[in-house]
Parts: structure tokens; C-alpha cells; sequence
């Protein structure tokens, strides 16, 4: 088997200075044993929000009719990806002509807005996916969107128009990539959701490989 000549974490690190959706749980690591408190050896819990840093939502996060993250196929998170770079302003949707969907030749396409800079700060202008450029993409084959920012729907969107819109196609989604240190192209993306039953995400270890 061929060895990667290149790895790319597009994961930003879990800890508790990591923003998460106001009013969600940050993470908080809980020590139960410790070699510094005299113990045998470590051991901890975590007590956060699924929707944490890179993560896969889950249907039934956005649909009353929806799945949980535990019952996903794990063959949409792997395989072939492209990163492609969009210029939208801040708080606004990515429109279908702001996309070359002529270049879209990859079932998993994360696009980079650069509208969620930091990680470590939560900031609710960021841009988003808009429900027309989910059924362009869908119609080119595409299987899951990943994006850079904490939702593919606006900040205020209670309606949810984008991630229905994905429910309807039964795409995937990865949000909360860190794109900022790889280039536009194509690559082989693991990102696959732990089986968390009943759940509506998990966390991922987003890695983007070139062989």
C-alpha cells in the first residue's frame, strides 16, 4: 500500500479555550486519576458539546424524521475531496455563481470562506451555504460539504434552509474545518464521526492526505 507523502490536519485542538455555539457546552476535561495526584496512571472524562470544533452533523440535528451520527455510513467521510476557495463577505450565503461548479469533480467538496478565522473565538458573521448551491452541488454528485465555519446556515437561522436542503439530498456534512494552511486542490479525506448512538454529531480528526 502506497505511504501518504503528505497529512494535513484540518482539525483545530480540542481544549477548553475552543469556542463553541453560545449557550452550547465548552469542553471540560474531568480528572479522575492522576500521576501527579500519586496515582497508577491517568485517567479522564470529557463533558462537552458533540458539535465540537470539526464535527459531522447528525439528521436528526436538523430533521425530526432524521438519523443519528451512529447510523451514518462511515464510507461518506473517506475518500476522494477537493478544498475550493470562496470569496463571500461576512454573514451572507454562497451563491450558486460564486462557485465554478465546472471545477467541482470531487463527491466531497470543502469549501474555504475564511469568514471563521479563530477557533478560539466565536464570532457570528460567518458566511454559510445557501440552499441553491446545495442542489447544484448535488446534481454534480456531490456527497458531503464541509465548510470552515460553525454552521452551514447563517448564525440567525432558525429555519435551517441549508441543512434541510442537505437532508433532502442526504448529503453529509463536516463544519468547523481549519483550512487555512492547505492549498485549493484535490486530496483523500478521513473524517469519520465516532458511533455515538442516539447522537446528533461527533468530533472528528479531519486529516486531508496526499499519496
Amino acid at each position: 500500500m502506497k505511504e501518504a507523502s503528505q497529512v494535513f490536519d484540518i482539525s483545530p485542538r480540542v481544549n477548553p479555550q475552543l469556542a463553541v455555539w453560545p449557550g452550547d457546552k465548552g469542553f471540560e476535561r474531568q480528572v479522575a486519576l492522576s500521576f501527579e495526584g500519586g496515582d497508577h496512571l491517568e485517567l479522564s472524562a470529557m463533558n462537552t458539546t458533540v458539535h465540537l470544533g470539526a464535527h459531522a452533523d447528525a439528521p436528526i440535528h436538523y430533521h425530526g424524521d432524521g438519523s443519528d451520527i451512529a447510523s451514518r455510513d462511515p464510507r461518506l467521510y473517506v475518500g476522494p475531496a477537493q478544498i475550493i476557495s470562496v470569496d463571500v463577505p461576512r454573514g451572507e450565503r454562497i451563491r450558486v455563481e460564486q462557485v465554478d461548479l465546472s471545477a467541482v469533480t470531487s463527491p466531497r467538496v470543502l469549501l474555504r470562506t475564511g469568514t471563521f478565522p479563530d477557533p478560539q473565538h466565536f464570532n457570528e458573521d460567518f458566511a454559510c451555504l445557501s440552499p441553491e448551491l446545495i442542489d447544484a452541488l448535488a446534481k454534480r454528485g456531490v456527497k458531503l460539504i464541509g465548510i470552515d465555519t460553525p454552521s452551514v446556515d447563517l448564525f440567525s437561522d432558525k429555519e435551517l434552509l441549508s441543512h434541510n436542503a442537505i437532508y433532502r439530498h442526504d448529503m453529509a456534512i463536516l463544519e468547523g474545518l481549519v483550512l487555512n494552511d492547505v492549498a485549493d486542490g484535490h486530496y483523500w479525506l478521513a473524517a469519520q464521526p465516532l458511533a455515538l448512538e442516539g447522537f446528533d454529531a461527533s468530533p472528528v480528526r479531519a486529516l486531508l492526505i496526499l499519496f
